[in-house]
């Protein structure tokens, strides 16, 4: 299961205050509009269509605990991990670093695909 683990907590409320629609048209179609935060602040979901293949739809989680925070596709869907589906955790990963720059990536199985985001 594609993951990314960072080094802190996340406060996930200012995230959201910060959030910017993520839209890439090329080479392949992603498109993250919202977030939404649990009301205690460790998790949140961004709903997600990527069109690489096919077209998929899922949920994006991202929880925290008091000393780190993890970014995970939402068990309750199963897409296809393709290229596209690893590229917008990618981006993701790369907003977040952009507005916490003090955050730091300690653990993933999809680095390949974190190098190639801008």
């Amino acid at each position: 299961m594609p993951h990314i683990v960072f080094d802190k907590k996340i406060d996930l409320f200012h995230l959201s205050k910060n959030f910017i629609p993520i839209f890439q048209k090329t080479p392949i179609l992603i498109k993250i509009q919202s977030i939404y935060v649990e009301q205690n602040g460790y998790s949140a979901l961004l709903p997600t269509i990527v069109i690489d293949k096919s077209h998929q739809e899922f949920l994006i989680e991202i929880s925290t605990t008091e000393v780190k925070s993890t970014i995970r596709l939402y068990p309750g869907t199963d897409p296809e991990k393709t290229d596209g589906v690893k590229t917008s955790m990618a981006l993701i990963s790369k907003f977040l670093i952009k507005i916490f720059p003090d955050v730091k990536i300690i653990r993933s199985n999809i680095y390949e695909f974190i190098e190639k985001v801008n």
